[in-house]
């Protein structure tokens, strides 16, 4: 199939593009750089031995998308473009709330027109807020998000919800992401974020690599074994992987309307993944603990069961394997 991958310049997505090259199938990838490289694309090339079609613009373009549509036969589409720091989004809510959910809408009504109905959209565990208790499975209430970002995925599932609603002829699988970390194991492509990284990983092995001076832990007062807060960190191949799952089983099944967590189902806390790493990078990681973060729940992991029964998923990977592809990129980029 020839898919487009709107954002498949970005950590995700680019180990997406890399099995979908793999599997067979064409890749047209629309990414405005904004948090990305555009040497990702020729990475994704190399690794695959195969080229992708690229186009330049953003998400709420409508005349770039009509062109994506008009010269490209699209069979399916996978949405990973938007914006996803929490801290950046409780700052600058409008910009967010623009870029990814009109962004979303402004992609919908493009497939639309094309009548291209096959749909993969990358959320969020975040949309469970804080209505429901871990292991977090798919039947649970979503809604009472903390901050912008997470509304802004919790808003676009409930339009995609929508326009199932209205024309079922659509197929539109949620993908509800845990924590990816990790990184392809050639040290090609990997978390690279712009500036500072939001998320833990990539900043643990910055303050490894001696990029950055110092790791803050918000808060060791949790209730927890170790006092800080436990996540569900998966492998980011492992996560790619789950899209080419979600895929087959939306052609071959007529997919319809569903919704999977992608987890590994179990739960790390920060100090646990900061030991897992100097473990594996022999690096001793510099980190104080601060305050709490306004927003961060104490424990969250997925229930990953109906992955597994529908889609046949199930990640591979353990926290060595993350903090060591992790170490591997750092040292390499």
């Amino acid at each position: 199939m020839n898919i487009l991958v709107t954002g498949g310049a970005g950590y995700i997505g680019s180990h997406t593009c890399v099995q979908l090259l793999d599997a067979g199938h064409k890749v047209v990838i629309f990414d405005n750089f904004c948090n990305s490289h555009s040497n990702v694309i020729s990475r994704i090339e190399k690794i695959a031995g195969k080229k992708v079609k690229l186009y330049v613009g953003d998400i709420r373009d409508k005349s770039v998308l009509e062109r994506i549509f008009c010269e490209n036969q699209i069979d399916a589409v996978i949405h990973f473009a938007g914006l996803k720091s929490v801290s950046e989004s409780v700052k600058s809510p409008l910009i967010y709330y623009d870029n990814n959910v009109m962004g979303a809408v402004a992609l919908c009504l493009a497939m639309q027109k094309f009548n291209v109905r096959r749909l993969i959209f990358s959320s969020s565990a975040t949309v469970y807020g804080t209505a429901a208790e871990a292991p977090y499975d798919e039947s649970m209430p979503t809604g009472s998000v903390c901050n912008p970002y997470g509304r802004t995925k919790y808003f676009i599932e409930e339009i995609l919800k929508d326009i199932f609603a209205a024309d079922p002829a659509w197929y539109i699988t949620i993908l509800r992401y845990f924590n990816p970390i990790g990184a392809h194991e050639n040290a090609l492509l990997g978390e690279d974020p712009c500036g500072i990284p939001n998320n833990i990983m990539p900043y643990i092995s910055q303050v490894a690599a001696k990029k950055l001076p110092l790791l803050t832990v918000f808060g060791n007062d949790y209730n927890t074994h170790d006092g800080t807060c436990v996540r569900d960190y998966i492998h980011v191949v492992d996560l790619a992987n789950g899209h080419l799952k979600a895929l087959e089983k939306m052609v071959h099944n007529n997919g319809g309307f569903n919704i999977y967590n992608l987890g590994t189902g179990k739960g790390y806390s920060v100090l646990e993944l900061i030991r897992a790493f100097e473990k594996v990078s022999g690096q001793k990681i510099n980190y104080k603990i601060g305050p709490r973060r306004a927003g961060d729940l104490p424990i969250v992991f997925a229930d990953t069961k109906k992955a597994e029964k529908d889609l046949g998923f199930k990640a591979k990977f353990g926290i060595e394997k993350m903090c060591t592809d992790t170490w591997n990129w750092q040292k390499n980029n």
